[in-house]
């Protein structure tokens, strides 16, 4: 065993079972360091042998608080403080119980309570799974799950809504008289790419291909999102070049729809825009968003507008494949949405299989290895990003 002074503070290091360990004892005392690494040692030892030490009862609220802090480093902010909302709840109604007491009737009356408190599906669900990660990670979990947990289903609002032609003609229009100048881009946009709301917001110009007409996606929800490029139609062309013109003076790394306030000028009822810094990206269209869905009379979440999107592709034949890359979904994700989605891309499933009642003789391969008989499909090269 060595003892190590580096800096004010001890560590130790030694060698068991060909492993060497190097700790820091977090302490300026050699006495107390002596004493840490011999527990140190004698939990690697007892650990060796198969011997479990039992643990002292650890309330709920304990151990939602060590297992927030536990994960922060890893999680994106918001990941994190969604997870503090959930742990607020389950200790506001659980907190006192001991994690090795908590059992499925406890759960039960937790989801009933918090509908009673008008809580959606969607929600209790997300608390459910945060309490779910905190029994795990105590090994508790397994037991309650063989105890045959009902979690709510969701309701219809937690799938999103596709826009209609009407309510989408009726929410631009209230986009556009929106005092916010940005929010009409912004919506058109991701109408025609289906971008997730911080892809969007987050967008800098180097990202927007103007030549190859594409966007490319940087930071994203997942690595499958992440620098994805996005085809751009016409209709998200259009808006995002007009967009362009109220920035003359852009460069590369500044934020495609920036940080900047909205007012009016003494007695003068059109909206004056101040303090614009492209540096900064929006911090929200929440206000701008709510006001126009109120004007409209549509009410749908921001992300129904990406909902819209995959709609429409896939109503309009588009292989799910595709629509999954365009959306940068995972491998687990498209699972998800293939049995969310099965239903629109029925005609599409519907006409492939049709196929196959084609003849063979009719439909011999070709040399390039299309079937005779039929249409060789048109493949486009992903557009290069510079």
């Amino acid at each position: 065993m060595a003892l190590l002074k580096r800096g004010k503070r001890y560590w130790f290091e030694f060698e068991f079972q060909g492993r060497r360990y190097r700790e820091s004892t977090r302490t300026t005392s050699e006495q107390l360091a002596l004493k840490i690494e011999r527990k140190r040692r004698r939990e690697i030892e007892e650990a060796a042998a198969g011997i479990r030490r039992p643990t002292a009862p650890t309330l709920l609220s304990v151990a939602a608080d060590d297992w927030l802090e536990l994960r922060k480093p890893t999680w994106a902010k918001k990941t994190y403080v969604a997870a503090a909302l959930d742990v607020s709840h389950l200790k506001k109604h659980l907190g006192t119980l001991l994690l090795s007491d908590i059992r499925d009737r406890d759960i039960s009356d937790y989801i009933n309570t918090r509908r009673i408190e008008k809580a959606s599906d969607k929600t209790i669900r997300n608390e459910i799974g945060s309490l779910r990660a905190i029994l795990k990670k105590h090994r508790l979990w397994a037991q309650l799950k063989d105890d045959g947990i009902r979690l709510p289903t969701g309701s219809a609002e937690d799938v999103g809504i596709a826009l209609s032609p009407t309510d989408e003609a009726a929410l631009l229009q209230a986009c556009a008289a929106n005092r916010s100048r940005s929010l009409y881009p912004a919506v058109t946009i991701d109408l025609n790419t289906g971008l997730r709301l911080d892809e969007l917001r987050l967008l800098r110009w180097r990202q927007v291909d103007f030549v190859n007409e594409a966007v490319k996606v940087g930071r994203s929800k997942t690595e499958h999102g992440a620098g994805r490029a996005v085809p751009l139609n016409e209709a998200a062309l259009k808006a995002i070049s007009e967009w362009a013109v109220q920035f003359p003076e852009r460069k590369p790394d500044h934020y495609v729809f920036p940080s900047e306030r909205v007012g009016f000028s003494g007695n003068d009822e059109i909206p004056q825009v101040f303090d614009t810094d492209p540096t900064k990206p929006i911090t929200s269209w929440k206000t701008a968003w709510n006001g126009a869905r109120k004007a409209s009379g549509v009410f749908c979440r921001f992300h129904d507008l990406r909902h819209t999107c995959v709609t429409r592709l896939l109503e309009r034949g588009t292989p799910f494949a595709v629509v999954a890359t365009i959306m940068g979904w995972s491998p687990g994700t498209s699972v998800r949405m293939a049995k969310r989605y099965g239903h629109i891309g029925e005609s599409a499933q519907r006409q492939a299989m049709a196929s196959l009642d084609v003849p063979l003789a009719a439909a011999k391969p070709t040399k390039q290895g299309h079937l005779r008989g039929a249409k060789a499909p048109r493949v486009q090269a992903p557009p290069t990003i510079q």
